[in-house]
């Protein structure tokens, strides 16, 4: 998979401590909320390391952080002197965390005060890789819990046996990285680094590293991690080329099933994946520029000119008439009918 930097080696970690990575970009009006729901965390005999990664902000992010030094005895600011990315900024909490476990936080988020205890204690009694939980969204005043799509509690199971069924919601596609915990043994060698050429939709590749090179794992009735939607600024916002990464980050999860014989039985649904969030796109695209949405069209041809032929017909043939319709003018065959018109 692309990386701006390398594998980061092995290293010393500190056993029971806690890492949380919270990168963080001109989020002066959240950061004093998400790093006080970590100083208020109930951990008991544990300890706490939190690495605030200030990806160039040019508002008060920094100075705001600063202020809970006292309260968390961990914290650490690290500054990214120019602007890199998400991807990139949590490569850089992953590079410098010396806990046994590791959970990231977005800078907007938080979380209730016994969460990552719960999380830890999982992974603890369990004996599991990762541990994975529930969350609730916050539009505005109001909030809704989204269940991760897996019945099965506190028992561990195969991560790779739960990639499938194609045809329905499977915890791989609940990519979240903050919504759970991990070992960070694991994370060297499953799972070691963001793509840093992501700017959105990083966590889907990384997820699925994480699904197929680890042995196990577990969903945890721990539904405290609050995800605030809707907010000025967010993608579902703004128009411009960030809406396309998903195309790369695509072109990773592809190169990583279709390039291992072990992991084609996982191609098909790494292909109703794409095909499902294209749709999306293609749906939203009646608002953004011309140029975008020319830009969008081309891409997903180009991604689904480069599956196998059998692979894609199989996979259009189980859509529905509605996103069929929507992806057929976009298909090698339609290309094709196009030149020889």
């Amino acid at each position: 998979m692309p990386s701006t930097a390398a594998r980061p080696s092995a290293k010393a970690r500190i056993p029971g401590l806690i890492s949380v990575i919270v990168p963080a970009m001109n989020q002066q009006d959240f950061i004093g909320d998400t790093l006080a729901s970590l100083a208020r965390q109930q951990l008991g005999a544990r300890e706490l390391e939190v690495l605030v990664i200030d990806d160039a902000s040019t508002d008060a992010t920094a100075a705001i952080a600063g202020e809970f030094t006292s309260k968390l005895p961990g914290l650490r600011i690290i500054t990214h002197p120019a602007n890199r990315g998400v991807s990139a900024a949590r490569n850089t909490g992953l590079a410098q965390a010396t806990g046994e476990f590791i959970s990231f936080l977005d800078p907007d988020d938080w979380m209730a005060p016994t969460q990552l205890a719960l999380l830890a204690g999982g992974l603890e009694d369990l004996g599991v890789d990762f541990v994975r939980c529930d969350h609730v969204r916050v539009t505005g005043g109001s909030r809704a819990l989204y269940r991760a799509p897996q019945a099965n509690r506190n028992i561990a199971l195969d991560p790779a046996a739960d990639i499938s069924p194609v045809d329905s919601a499977t915890m791989i596609d609940y990519p979240y990285s903050w919504a759970g915990m991990y070992r960070a043994r694991l994370l060297e060698t499953a799972a070691p680094r963001f793509n840093e050429a992501l700017r959105t939709a990083e966590d889907r590749p990384w997820f699925w590293q994480l699904a197929l090179r680890a042995e196990s794992y577990a969903v945890l009735n721990a539904p405290g991690i609050f995800y605030r939607r809707g907010l000025p600024g967010s993608l579902t916002q703004v128009f411009d080329d960030r809406q396309l990464d998903f195309l790369a980050a695509f072109g990773d999860i592809f190169e990583l099933v279709l390039g291992d014989p072990a992991h084609l039985v996982h191609a098909p649904k790494a292909l109703r994946q794409f095909l499902a969030v294209s749709c999306h796109h293609l749906g939203r695209a009646s608002a953004w520029p011309p140029s975008l949405r020319q830009a969008l069209r081309a891409g997903i041809a180009a991604r689904l000119s480069a599956l196998p032929a059998e692979l894609l017909h199989d996979g259009l043939a189980q859509l529905d008439a509605k996103r069929r319709k929507a992806l057929s003018p976009l298909t090698p065959a339609a290309n094709t009918r196009q030149a020889s018109s």
